[in-house]
């Protein structure tokens, strides 16, 4: 039988007149896997009429961050659901909560992670705390810490406009009276999340971008680890907040003794210093 010879180089010019297919955009793969049924019905399940917006502003985050477009798009909204779990917005701008985009073996991972306003927000939520606050410490405003009692003397001036910061503190007031106030200089701040901060041994830029509200956060989460009101929503909180889960949880740095402070009576609202805002 006789071969029919093929057209080859007309195959070929065939396939490359045809047009080809756009390769979908970050925002595009990210509508793709929020308005799926599945998904709609959970957001709006979880936020009611706030769903339209977290599921904009979810798109948007992925659309606009380069680096968490590294990680798969499913992985990102999986990782989102948490901060759903907790009703938080996960806007960059707002500081409640993140998701940072981590190296694992070479593979880009996405992982949830709250912002110390996010704590702030779910001891708010308690009903239990009269103040709450966390903030920067500047050269000249500490003038003791008493190591029996605990308390941390910041009345002092700042050494001028330009005072350099020396350490970071958190303090929580209930309203039974409980209070207790951390200070930890910027060397021990150091210390710790050198030994236990996943993302901050990484170079992950949440630290290099915002190193002041990392480190906020991490000596405020320390506080109410150890001595916090540990309502069921906040326990949820820790958890999800994965990243340097185990920072609170080895015995050298201090097991997380869970000392809840039970407030008596919760009025209706409770008195929250304007800082901590």
């Amino acid at each position: 039988m006789e071969n029919t010879p093929t057209n080859v180089s007309g195959i070929i010019s065939q396939q490359a007149a045809k047009p080809k297919a756009k390769a979908k955009t970050p925002a595009q793969l990210m509508q793709g896997v929020v308005n799926v049924e599945a998904s709609q019905a959970l957001l709006k399940n979880s936020l009611k009429e706030n769903a339209g917006a977290f599921t904009a502003s979810i798109i948007d985050l992925y659309a606009s961050d380069t680096y968490l477009q590294n990680c798969a798009p499913q992985a990102v909204f999986a990782e989102a659901l948490k901060a759903v779990s907790l009703k938080l917005p996960i806007n960059k701008q707002l500081g409640f909560a993140y998701i940072i985009p981590r190296r694992d073996h070479g593979v880009w991972k996405p992982t949830f992670q709250l912002g110390y306003k996010g704590y702030i927000q779910l001891c708010m939520r308690t009903g239990a705390y009269r103040y709450i606050n966390a903030g920067p410490v500047y050269e000249g405003e500490l003038k003791r810490v008493d190591k029996l009692s605990g308390e941390v003397d910041l009345s002092g001036e700042p050494a001028g406009e330009n005072a350099p910061v020396i350490g970071y503190f958190a303090y929580m007031e209930t309203l039974n009276g409980f209070r207790k106030c951390l200070y930890w200089s910027t060397d021990r701040l150091l210390q710790h999340v050198k030994r236990y901060s996943d993302s901050y041994k990484s170079g992950s830029k949440i630290w290099k971008d915002n190193f002041e509200e990392m480190a906020i956060k991490t000596v405020l989460r320390y506080l109410l680890s150890h001595w916090g009101v540990m309502s069921t929503e906040m326990e949820q909180a820790f958890q999800a907040d994965n990243v340097e889960a185990a920072d609170q949880m080895i015995a050298g740095d201090g097991a997380p003794d869970y000392i809840p402070a039970q407030a008596e009576e919760v009025p209706a609202e409770a008195e929250v210093s304007a800082d901590a805002q």
